[in-house]
């Protein structure tokens, strides 16, 4: 009886001993402040046992007593293994490399993080890559990635749109704190609504992203991590202003509340007010604007019960005005006495965030996100008119756990959407749409699971699935797969698929066809949305990593290709001159995306990234097929930037990004009459941005400029500008500035 008992005793210390969990988070130093480090490698030494860090650094893996050395690594930062004696919550910061003694030094700590070992193609733009750029609102902060295309939407409302795969910003599931955040009636200026100083971090994802955070994603996902109150300055004063009479100013507070409670206030103000008609085209080169964006956020931590959590509300005002320079809104708005725009945005949001981990067992997790917003815009276009009032809800149910240990974990959960849209449409040109309006209200309940294995040494998947009952897409089922597998040293060979599925909303994403004399046509229209049926994609595409020794110096290239192919798309139609159409795809559409990319740390403290990235986007248009306009086929892209050594007087910091751009095709304007036909394609375009910054502490430092120093403006950007109410007039052929050089500087000021 008593050898019964002794056996029954140790094996349950066994069972006890293999669910222990160690868990705690990994840090970095970054401008005196302790920030997580996401994708960090965990693992224990002479084991297949191991975890990547989450977005807020933390971690679990399995623990044992026979482990006793925890290995703690990431690019760029100096390897550490800890001795492990008793299973106590893990604290660590990893010191980046280039702040260890001269002698060791071997790389600087990468602005942009690739890792070997997600299975996902993510890579992260961290606070020192966005500082490369003045970097006034998110969709600013692409300017020195490959990756992200950036251009402007039209030449007359100044919104710049991105693109990624070469496909246009609806394709991407844009997230902030992967609640989806650019999307509905966002589209067209949501970008221009996130200032660049309220973002962390920001991950970029190519090819679908995660089913956890819906079905709409194709091309891929970006998702801007927020800056959080208790690890943001207790003061940030960011001013900025611009050669253009451009001023900008950004002021972060946090106070400690309490224990548990952390409190922000992020003010965000920006205003130009100065008319510039560079190109003498009688129309403004960028509109007049005031905007004033307010958030409050809440952050309530308490580790010893496992809880985490962020409350937000936020407020936005945003106020434009383009056209005629003689345009006067008070006189000439519903005449014909000059062309005139104005763009009238009113949000208002509430974002919830909860996050629970058992103390009692720390690989279960459970996460659960709101978000509410409402969303007025007003605007007309000389006498075309565009209003849209947005209601919208989102919740997300997260559960995490592993199976048998940690290198199979699943997520679970239910996800639920309302969108509630009322829209009014007034094109001059067509009679059908008059003062028309258009409402409706969408919903969808779905349910997903997602299953992620990684033994880190070669191979890691991530497979996901989800199911949704939409009211206007019906059911339908969305797949995901992601694969990587290391095939030698410092490589990273990765595979993805996956399927999406969305609404088009077509006004919303399309604001630029009201600045035109178009008349705007929806054919076969016997869908349920604006008649047309929602769009269907296929994304798949491989990637190869490799990092690498060059002269003693750390380097690394990418080769990535990934083709979208289109079940359904709601194709817009630019063919005729005279026309806009949107209509059901018939046929092929498909968009193939090739990109090279080298980057390579030079010499000490001095980095530079090449690429170089192809494109081929073909649609079966009423016309036949065409390659899809204002694409460049090829882009090259260039970006150095080299630091000084920390001293007593500072530290001096020098970037410039390059950007060339070939030809790209112009829809046809055959019909035009002569003066107004254009050739087939574009010129080439090439840019150069330069920023310096000296950092006199770390409390202080001040910046200087240039956006396109080398003065490249595109002639001519409005077509028929001496007769905007005639049926020539357009302002969609824009494929470079049109303002020309502009230069800027502002100070920085925070207290730790």
């Amino acid at each position: 009886m008593k050898k019964y008992l002794f056996i029954k005793f140790m094996f349950l210390s066994l069972m006890l001993s293999a669910q222990e969990q160690l868990k705690g988070v990994v840090l970095e130093t970054s401008s005196g402040k302790e920030m997580p480090l996401p994708g960090a490698n965990v693992y224990w030494l002479s084991s297949s046992v191991g975890a990547i860090t989450n977005e807020d650094g933390t971690f679990t893996l399995p623990y044992k007593f026979s482990y006793n050395k925890l290995v703690v690594s990431y690019v760029g930062f100096k390897s550490d293994t800890i001795t492990i004696s008793e299973n106590k919550y893990i604290r660590h910061i990893l010191q980046a490399s280039d702040e260890l003694d001269a002698v060791e030094i071997t790389s600087r700590k990468q602005a942009t993080r690739k890792s070997y070992l997600q299975a996902a193609n993510t890579f992260t733009v961290t606070s020192a890559e966005l500082l490369k750029a003045a970097c006034c609102n998110l969709a600013e902060s692409f300017e020195t990635n490959p990756s992200i295309d950036v251009n402007f939407a039209d030449a007359i409302s100044g919104s710049k749109q991105i693109k990624m795969l070469g496909l246009n910003s609806p394709y991407i599931l844009i997230a902030t704190e992967n609640i989806p955040a650019i999307r509905g009636a966002s589209q067209a200026y949501g970008l221009s609504f996130i200032p660049g100083t309220w973002v962390e971090s920001i991950q970029i994802t190519k090819g679908t992203g995660s089913v956890v955070n819906g079905f709409e994603s194709i091309a891929g996902q970006i998702n801007a991590e927020m800056v959080k109150p208790t690890t943001d300055d207790k003061l940030f004063v960011n001013l900025y202003g611009a050669s253009s009479e451009r001023l900008e100013l950004n002021t972060h507070i946090n106070t400690k509340v309490s224990d548990k409670w952390s409190t922000g206030l992020y003010v965000h103000g920006n205003t130009h007010q100065e008319k510039h008609d560079v190109n003498d085209d009688g129309f403004l080169d960028m509109p007049m604007y005031n905007q004033i964006n307010v958030m409050n956020r809440w952050q309530y931590t308490n580790p010893e019960k496992g809880v985490v959590s962020f409350i937000n509300l936020r407020y936005l005002n945003d106020e434009k005005q383009a056209g005629q320079v003689d345009f006067d809104p008070q006189r000439d708005k519903g005449t014909t006495n000059y062309w005139g725009s104005e763009i009238d945005t009113e949000r208002f949001e509430i974002t919830t965030k909860l996050g629970y981990v058992n103390p009692e067992i720390p690989y279960q997790s459970l996460g659960f996100q709101t978000a509410f917003s409402h969303h007025q815009q007003d605007s007309y276009f000389g006498l075309n008119q565009y209003d849209i009032k947005h209601n919208s809800f989102y919740s997300n149910l997260v559960y995490n756990s592993i199976i048998s240990d940690s290198r199979h974990k699943i997520k679970t959960g239910v996800s639920f959407t309302y969108d509630h849209y009322n829209e009014l449409v007034n094109n001059h040109n067509n009679a059908l749409l008059n003062n028309t309006t258009y409402k409706r209200t969408e919903n969808s309940v779905g349910g997903f699971f997602e299953y992620a294995f990684d033994n880190l040494d070669k191979l890691s998947l991530t497979a996901g699935m989800r199911v949704d009952q939409h009211n206007r897409l019906g059911f339908f089922v969305t797949p995901r797969l992601h694969v990587r597998y290391t095939p030698w040293e410092k490589s990273a060979l990765r595979a993805s698929i996956g399927r999406g599925k969305r609404s088009a909303n077509i006004f919303a994403e399309n604001q630029n066809i009201f600045s035109s004399s178009r008349q705007i046509n929806i054919l076969n229209s016997e869908g349920k949305i604006y008649g047309l049926d929602p769009e269907i994609a296929w994304n798949y595409g491989i990637s190869y990593l490799q990092g690498f020794n060059l002269f003693d110096r750390k380097a690394d290239v990418t080769f990535d290709f990934y083709r979208t192919d289109f079940q359904n798309q709601v194709v817009v139609d630019w063919e005729n001159p005279y026309e806009v159409n949107f209509y059901n795809l018939e046929g092929d559409s498909y968009a193939n995306s090739f990109q090279f990319e080298f980057n390579y740390n030079a010499f000490e403290h001095f980095d530079v990234r090449m690429a170089y990235k192809y494109y081929d986007i073909q649609t079966d248009y009423i016309s036949g097929k065409l390659e899809k306009p204002l694409v460049p086929k090829h882009r090259l892209f260039a970006n150095a930037s080299y630091e000084t050594e920390i001293k007593n007087n500072g530290q001096w910091k020098f970037d410039a990004t390059y950007n060339w751009l070939s030809g790209q095709r112009f829809p046809s304007t055959d019909l035009s009459a002569l003066q107004f036909q254009l050739a087939d394609e574009t010129p080439t375009v090439g840019t150069l941005n330069l920023q310096v910054t000296k950092v006199f502490s770390p409390k202080f430092e001040v910046y200087l400029g240039g956006e396109n120093v080398t003065n490249v403006r595109q002639d001519n950007p409005v077509v028929s500008a001496d007769n905007p109410f005639g049926s020539n007039f357009d302002s969609n052929f824009v494929y470079g500035p049109i303002y020309g050089s502009m230069y800027y500087a502002g100070l920085r000021f925070r207290i730790k």
